[in-house]
C-alpha cells in the first residue's frame, strides 16, 4: 500500500519503520524540521513497563487536590484552564474507578512489556548505538513513602515484574553517588528495566525507515485529512491534495483537530511534563564504579516528588511534572525548581549548572517543556479509526516511550490483516 503517516514523534518513527519493513510505501508529513522535536524531544527515557499504569487511578482525584498547595507538587493545574481542559477533567474523574483502572492497567502493561521486547529487538538486529543503560530505582525517601508504595509493589508482583525491595546500604551500593546525606528509606530496584534517549532512538530509526524507502518530508503540516476521500491529505499552502491508499495519525494533539471534521472526536489534551538536561562535570566523564562523586550510573525515581534522574551518555536529565491547563510557551518555574532540588539532594555537584557560584545557570542547561497528548478515561487508540483509510495510533500520554515500538508493530500487523502479537483488546475505538 500507499502510505502517509502524519507526525514524526517517536510514535510516528516506529510506524513508518514497521511499515516500511512490511514492503509498504511510506511518506510521513511532520510540521517541525526534524524527527521527535516535540514531546520525543527531551523526556526522562525512562522504559519501565510495570511502571506503565493509567493515570484515572482511584484516589487520584483526591490526590490533586491535595497538590494545589504544595510548592513541590508532582501534579499541578495551571490557568487559564480551558473550557476543553474542564471537560477532559470531568471524563478523567468519571474514570477514577477501581474496575475501569484493573481493565485499563492490564491492557497497557501487556503493551508495555511487549514494546520493551520489541524495543531490544530493533535495538539487537540493527545494532542501533544510543545512550542507554540497564536497572532502574524507587528511591524511598522515609517510612511513609515505603508504606504508600506497598499497593504499586502488588501491582508489579501481578505483572511478573523482576524488582526488589532494598535497604539504604544497597541502594548506595548499586548507585554509589547518592548523597549520603539525603534521607533515604530504602528503594525498589528493577534490574530488567532501564533507560533510553528517545530522540537519539528516533534519530536512527528514521535511518533505518528511508533505507528501506520511506520519505520524511519535513516542514510539511498537514492541514486536512479530505472528506471527499478519507487517505487523502491537503498540505498546507498547497491547493491540490495527495492521495495514498491509507493515512494513519502519530501527530497527538494535532490529531483532534484533523479528525474533527471527519465526525471522529477525540478528547485529547496536552499535560505538560518539564525536564532539564546538564553536562556532568569534566572529572565526571570517566569514573570507577564506585566513585562517591560520579553521577546517576542509570534511571533513578524520586517516589515522594515523581522525578526521574537518568543518564545519558556524558549528560543528567531530570524530568517530572504533570500540569494541566496553561499554554506551552508558558514555563512553571515552581516545575522547574522541583526538578533542580531533586537533583540537588540526590547528586549534588554532579552536573555542570552554572559558570560560576554567583551566575544563574549557564548556557549548557537545556530546559524542556513538552505537552504529553492524554486521552482522559483510556489507553491509547491504535488501529482503524471506523473511517475508511484513515488509522490512528495516538494518545499515548506520557508513555509514547515506553509504549512506541510495540505499538507500531501491533498496528503494522492489523494494517497487515495478520494476527497481533499480542492480545489488543482496549485499544480499539
Amino acid at each position: 500500500m500507499n502510505i502517509a503517516i502524519v507526525g514524526a514523534g517517536i510514535i510516528g518513527v516506529t510506524t513508518a519503520y514497521e511499515l516500511a519493513a512490511d514492503g509498504h510505501r511510506v511518506t510521513v508529513f511532520e510540521r517541525r524540521s526534524a524527527v521527535a522535536e516535540e514531546t520525543s524531544f527531551a523526556n526522562a527515557g525512562v522504559v519501565a513497563p510495570g511502571y506503565v499504569t493509567p493515570w484515572a487511578a482511584p484516589g487520584m482525584p483526591t490526590k490533586v487536590l491535595s497538590y494545589l498547595l504544595k510548592k513541590h507538587a508532582p501534579v499541578r493545574l495551571t490557568l487559564p484552564l480551558s473550557g476543553h481542559d474542564l471537560r477532559w477533567m470531568w471524563r478523567f474523574t468519571r474514570a477514577c474507578k477501581l474496575e475501569t483502572y484493573l481493565a485499563h492497567r492490564a491492557h497497557l502493561q501487556r503493551l508495555a512489556f511487549y514494546s520493551r521486547q520489541r524495543l531490544a529487538a530493533l535495538t539487537d538486529q540493527l545494532q542501533l548505538d544510543y545512550e542507554r543503560s540497564s536497572g532502574y530505582l524507587v528511591l524511598l525517601r522515609s517510612e511513609q513513602d515505603r508504606a504508600l508504595v506497598q499497593p504499586g509493589l502488588h501491582v508489579l508482583t501481578d505483572a511478573g515484574v523482576a524488582f526488589k525491595e532494598i535497604d539504604a546500604v544497597a541502594a548506595r551500593q548499586i548507585e554509589p553517588g547518592l548523597n549520603p546525606h539525603t534521607a533515604l528509606a530504602g528503594a525498589v530496584h528493577l534490574p530488567d528495566d532501564g533507560v533510553g534517549n528517545c530522540r537519539q532512538f528516533a534519530l536512527l530509526l528514521k535511518g533505518q525507515a528511508e533505507a528501506l524507502g520511506a520519505k520524511f518530508m519535513f516542514n510539511q503540516p498537514v492541514a486536512q485529512v479530505n472528506n471527499a476521500g478519507a487517505a487523502t491529505l491537503l498540505i498546507a499552502n498547497e491547493t491540490t491534495p495527495r492521495r495514498f491508499d491509507a493515512v494513519v495519525l502519530c501527530a497527538g494533539l494535532a490529531c483532534s483537530a484533523l479528525l474533527r471534521p471527519l465526525g471522529l472526536h477525540i478528547p485529547l489534551a496536552a499535560v505538560y511534563g518539564y525536564s532539564i538536561t546538564a553536562p556532568l562535570k569534566s572529572d565526571m566523564h570517566i569514573h570507577s564504579a564506585r566513585d562517591p562523586l560520579q553521577a546517576p550510573l542509570s534511571a533513578l525515581m524520586d517516589e515522594r516528588y515523581k522525578v526521574a534522574i537518568s543518564r545519558l551518555g556524558n549528560r543528567v536529565r531530570v524530568a517530572g511534572s504533570a500540569e494541566i491547563g496553561g499554554h506551552a510557551e508558558q514555563h512553571n518555574q515552581a516545575a522547574i525548581q522541583t526538578l533542580y532540588q531533586v537533583l540537588q539532594d540526590w547528586f549534588p555537584g554532579a552536573a555542570q549548572l552554572r559558570r560560576d557560584r554567583n551566575s544563574a545557570f549557564g548556557p549548557h542547561v537545556q530546559h524542556w517543556k513538552g505537552a504529553r497528548p492524554m486521552l482522559p478515561d483510556r489507553p491509547p487508540l491504535i488501529g482503524a479509526s471506523g473511517i475508511p483509510g484513515v488509522w490512528l495510533n495516538l494518545g499515548h500520554g506520557s508513555s509514547g516511550w515506553a509504549l512506541s515500538c510495540g505499538s507500531a508493530r501491533v498496528l503494522a500487523d492489523e494494517m497487515a490483516g495478520r494476527p497481533a502479537p499480542i492480545d489488543t483488546q482496549g485499544f480499539g475505538l
